[in-house]
């Protein structure tokens, strides 16, 4: 019975975590845009507009959660639960600290991997249901562009996968710091194992990782439609997307699938190429800087610092750069990002076999 009554406790903490977050990041994300803009964002309810996040959700939580009258009802309830609860599970494979982590998955990757991928069903049940001209052609966007970036993102992953040999997530963040066992020599005469810090990450470990972090944190931002890659949701060509007609606690958990998107493929990222939970700082002499991390407290810190600058980048350009055209789009994907990380992967082949 503990047994059950500790994973309710923890999909509790993780729903709870996903809904804080979306409430401070949108808050953040105003405040970001505001800055860029040279304007003061929200600024009348609460201190420094603090509470004016809270102030929306509450009013839409009270709005009344319409079902237009064409509109296939099944698939327009089960709709925004669908891509809000794929995104959510993803959660439960993510290594927090060393011996924290939701649910240990030896296939932790491949789980999160496939599991976001439903994403793309709930949408086009969104946009279907909805009975609507431009929320199933937003819905037909999102689908193609989520589906064609997961392939560069996907090759981007696996050329980690090739060097750690391994999908748990957890293995491979042990192996970018000082807990791990397997002794990595790096340019022939370093210990890293030993050094730790920064110079134990993948995209310093095998520098070649680093275009293929490059490649797949332009793929996350694709699969979490976000600007420049936010045409599923083009308001001046779409209305709103696929959530055009949603309303009141529909429309919330949508919106709050996004936000915990933007977290989820921002601390993958930061586990797979950045070292995960392990401190930049490296030992030096007899300053052992990079075994703090062997801490859980210490280590929650860094994975967090890292992913919320990660997300923090995600806003800067959100609103920096402009949105590109479908056809754009595509010819990133299949020409330029695809192309790249294919070769990301056969040099990680090349790497682990005569370097490692």
């Amino acid at each position: 019975m503990s047994f059950y009554i500790t994973y309710v406790l923890v999909s509790i903490g993780l729903f709870a975590f996903s809904a804080l977050f979306a409430l401070f990041a949108v808050y953040g994300e105003r405040k970001v845009s505001a800055f860029i803009q040279d304007r003061l964002g929200p600024t009348e309810t609460g201190k420094f507009g603090l509470l004016q996040t809270l102030a929306d959700i509450l009013k839409l939580l009270q709005k009344e959660m319409i079902i237009p009258t064409a509109a296939d009802k099944i698939l327009f309830m089960m709709a925004p639960a669908i891509i809000f609860i794929a995104v959510y599970m993803g959660f439960a494979a993510l290594p927090w600290a060393p011996g924290l982590i939701p649910s240990k998955i030896n296939l932790g990757l491949y789980y999160i991997f496939a599991i976001i991928s439903i994403e793309t069903l709930g949408i086009l049940m969104a946009g279907w249901g909805s009975n609507n001209k431009y929320s199933i052609l937003g819905a037909m966007r999102s689908a193609a562009q989520i589906i064609s970036y997961e392939i560069p993102a996907g090759f981007a992953l696996i050329s980690v996968v090739m060097i750690a040999q391994t999908l748990n997530l957890q293995d491979i963040a042990i192996q970018q710091g000082t807990l791990s066992a397997e002794k990595i020599k790096f340019l022939g005469f370093w210990d890293i194992t030993k050094i730790g810090g920064i110079l134990s990450w993948n995209i310093f470990r095998a520098p070649h990782l680093i275009i293929a972090f490059v490649i797949y944190f332009i793929a996350s931002l694709a699969e979490s439609n976000r600007a420049p890659f936010d045409i599923p949701e083009a308001e001046s060509e779409l209305v709103s997307g696929f959530h055009t007609e949603f309303t009141g606690l529909r429309f919330g958990l949508v919106f709050l699938a996004e936000y915990s998107m933007m977290f989820l493929v921002s601390m993958v990222g930061v586990i797979l190429f950045l070292g995960a939970w392990n401190t930049p700082l490296p030992n030096i002499g007899a300053i052992h800087l990079a075994d703090w991390t062997t801490s859980k407290v210490w280590g929650i810190f860094w994975i967090a610092t890292k992913t919320l600058t990660l997300v923090g980048i995600q806003m800067w350009i959100r609103w920096t750069i402009p949105r590109l055209r479908v056809d754009q789009l595509m010819n990133l994907c299949w020409k330029v990002l695809t192309p790249l990380a294919f070769v990301c992967m056969l040099v990680s082949g090349i790497w682990r076999i005569w370097l490692m």
